[in-house]
C-alpha cells in the first residue's frame, strides 16, 4: 500500500533539492505533534471496540430458599439454585465485530486527514519563514546599498555636486528600512512561534532554512484520480459502509434470543414414610427465548440508517465539488505565481541595468540621488514581490499535493 507521507515528502523533494530540511521538520512533527497522538490514540481505541464487540449476555445465577417447605412425593423442597445463560441470534456477534471494524477504518481516516492538515500547516509555516528571512536579507542589501549610496553622496557635497538634503532622505530611507527589519524579525519570533507548536518543541532550537528558493522550469503532474482517493472522501465512504453495517446488525438485534438453563432443588428425605426414590434431588434443564415482539424501535433504526445514506451522499459530493474547487483554485493561483515570478526577474533584471548607468554617471558628476532613491525603492518592490510569488508557489503545491497525493 503507498505511503500518503512518503510520497507527499517525495513530491517535495522535486520542487528544490533544498526541500530536505522540510522532509526533517515533517518527519519531527509526525512524530511528536500531540493533536496527531491524540488521533492516533483514538484510532487505537476504535480498534479495541473490535475486541469489546465480542460479548454475550452475564451468566444468570440465583438461589432461593424456601421459607415453607412445598411438600412432594419423594419429600420436602429445601431451596432452589439457577443458572441461566442467554445467547444472541445466529451471526450477531460477527455483526457487531464487522460494525466496530468499519468504525475503526473511519477513525484511521481521520487520522490519515489529520496527518495531511498537519504536514500542510508545516509546510505553509516552513515557506512563510523562509519568505521572511529572506525579505530580511534583502532588508539588509538595501541597507549596505543605501549606506553605499550616503558615502558617494557626501563625497558629492564636498566637491559641491549634491547637496545635504541627499544625504539626509538617503539616511532617513535606512531608518525606514531599519524599523521594516525590525518588524519583519518580530514577525519571524511569531512564526517561529508557531513553527516550534506544531513541531511539539519549546523554542531552544535553531532551524535552518534555504536562503532563496527557485522555481522549477516544470510544474509535477496532477493527478485527477488521487482527489477522488482523498481521505477526506475515504472517511465518507467508510462512514457509508458503516451505517450499511449498522442496519445488518439492527436486523440481527431485531431477531429473537435464545437461552439454556438448568433449575435443580435438593429434597429431603421423608420420614412419615418410606415411598420409592425418597429424598431424590430434582434437576430440571429449560430452554428460553427471548423474542422482540414490540420491536417499533428496530424499524425506526432502519429508517434512520437509510436516511443517514442519503445524509452522507449528499455530505460527500459537497465535499467532492469543495476539494475539486480547491484543487482548480490552487492551480490558478499556483501558474499566477509562475507567471509573476517570469516578470518580475525580467523587470529586476532592468532595475539593475537602470542602477548600473546611474551609478556610472557618477563618475561625470552628474548622479541624481532622488533618481537613487526611486530606483532602490522599486528594486525593493520587485525583490518583495519576486520573495512572495516564490512562497505563493510552493505554499499551492502543497495544497494541491494535500488534495491529491
Amino acid at each position: 500500500m503507498r505511503n500518503p507521507l512518503l510520497t507527499f515528502l517525495l513530491i517535495l523533494v522535486c520542487f528544490n533539492v533544498k526541500a530536505q530540511d522540510l522532509q526533517t521538520y515533517i518527519g519531527i512533527a509526525v512524530a511528536e505533534n500531540p493533536g496527531l497522538k491524540a488521533y492516533e490514540t483514538r484510532y487505537k481505541i476504535a480498534q479495541e471496540k473490535v475486541e469489546e464487540a465480542n460479548w454475550i449476555p452475564n451468566t444468570e445465577l440465583s438461589t432461593s430458599y424456601f421459607m415453607s417447605e412445598p411438600e412432594t412425593r419423594t419429600g420436602p423442597q429445601r431451596a432452589r439454585f439457577a443458572a441461566r445463560q442467554m445467547f444472541p441470534w445466529f451471526g450477531t456477534i460477527n455483526s457487531r465485530e464487522k460494525y466496530a471494524t468499519v468504525l475503526s477504518e473511519a477513525e484511521y481516516t481521520d487520522y490519515q486527514v489529520e496527518r495531511r492538515e498537519l504536514i500542510l500547516k508545516v509546510a505553509r509555516s516552513f515557506y512563510q519563514l523562509q519568505a521572511l528571512k529572506a525579505q530580511d536579507a534583502i532588508l539588509q542589501e538595501n541597507i549596505d546599498l543605501l549606506e553605499t549610496y550616503e558615502r558617494l553622496a557626501i563625497t558629492s557635497v564636498e566637491v559641491g555636486s549634491a547637496s545635504a538634503a541627499d544625504v539626509l532622505r538617503l539616511q532617513i530611507r535606512q531608518n525606514e528600512l531599519r524599523q521594516e527589519s525590525r518588524t519583519i524579525q518580530q514577525e519571524i519570533l511569531a512564526e517561529t512561534a508557531g513553527f516550534d507548536a506544531l513541531l511539539n518543541r519549546k523554542g531552544e532550537t535553531t532551524y535552518n532554512f534555504p536562503d532563496s528558493l527557485g522555481i522549477p522550469s516544470h510544474d509535477p503532474e496532477i493527478s485527477n484520480e488521487g482527489l477522488l482517493l482523498n481521505p477526506e472522501l475515504v472517511r465518507f465512504d467508510k462512514l457509508y459502509k458503516s451505517v450499511i453495517r449498522a442496519e445488518a446488525l439492527n436486523r440481527k438485534e431485531a431477531a429473537p434470543m435464545f437461552g439454556f438453563g438448568v433449575d435443580y432443588i435438593p429434597v429431603a428425605n421423608r420420614t412419615d414414610m418410606s415411598v420409592p426414590e425418597n429424598g431424590k434431588d430434582i434437576l430440571m434443564p429449560m430452554v428460553s427465548l427471548s423474542i422482540p415482539i414490540f420491536n417499533k424501535q428496530f424499524r425506526s433504526r432502519t429508517v434512520q440508517n437509510e436516511m443517514r445514506q442519503t445524509e452522507l451522499e449528499l455530505q460527500r459530493q459537497e465535499r467532492l465539488n469543495q476539494l475539486q474547487s480547491a484543487l482548480a483554485r490552487a492551480i490558478h493561483e499556483r501558474n499566477a505565481a509562475r507567471v509573476t515570478h517570469g516578470l518580475l526577474e525580467e523587470n529586476l533584471h532592468q532595475v539593475r541595468q537602470v542602477e548600473d548607468i546611474l551609478l556610472k554617471n557618477y563618475e561625470t558628476g552628474t548622479i541624481d540621488f532622488n533618481e537613487i532613491l526611486d530606483i532602490q525603492e522599486m528594486h525593493l518592490r520587485f525583490q518583495n514581490k519576486l520573495t512572495e510569488a516564490v512562497r505563493t508557489y510552493y505554499e499551492k503545491s502543497a495544497i494541491i499535493n494535500y488534495l491529491t497525493q
